[in-house]
């Protein structure tokens, strides 16, 4: 029976992307989103919140994409399948880490971190009645 996995995460990103080329020149780019989720503590009432962080690495135009608009701090949806891979630290502590390889990547935040379209989009135009349909 075949299976199929679809993930979708929304946090900020952690790091600015790094690029690189394989031989047959295929782009590769990599940096990290920390998905944060909130919530009250039913007995104590207190604010807690937990922060996941996700290696997320996008190919070929995709990872050009990135590697042009991505920065740390700005908001973005990445959807994409991940996986969870687990090593042991240079401190001798196992450590698990989770890696999503991009399908698709929406900036949420400008370049500068704050809503908005990146600075190559141009707003609609201004007069949509002479749009003719």
């Amino acid at each position: 029976m075949a299976g199929y996995q679809y993930t979708i995460i929304i946090g900020n990103v952690g790091r600015d992307p790094e690029i690189r080329y394989l031989d047959n020149g295929a782009a590769v780019c990599s940096f990290s989103v920390a998905v944060t989720e909130r919530w009250k503590d039913r007995q104590t009432n207190e604010p807690r919140e937990k922060t996941t962080w996700f290696r997320v690495t996008a190919w070929r135009k995709l990872a050009e994409t990135c590697n042009q608009y991505v920065h740390k701090g700005m908001q973005i949806m990445v959807t994409g399948t991940v996986s969870a891979s687990a090593y042991t630290n240079p401190a001798g502590e196992p450590t698990a880490t989770l890696e999503l390889t991009a399908r698709d990547v929406q900036f949420l935040s400008g370049r500068d971190g704050q809503g908005g379209r990146p600075d190559d989009f141009a707003p609609p135009p201004s007069n949509v009645d002479d749009i003719p349909f």
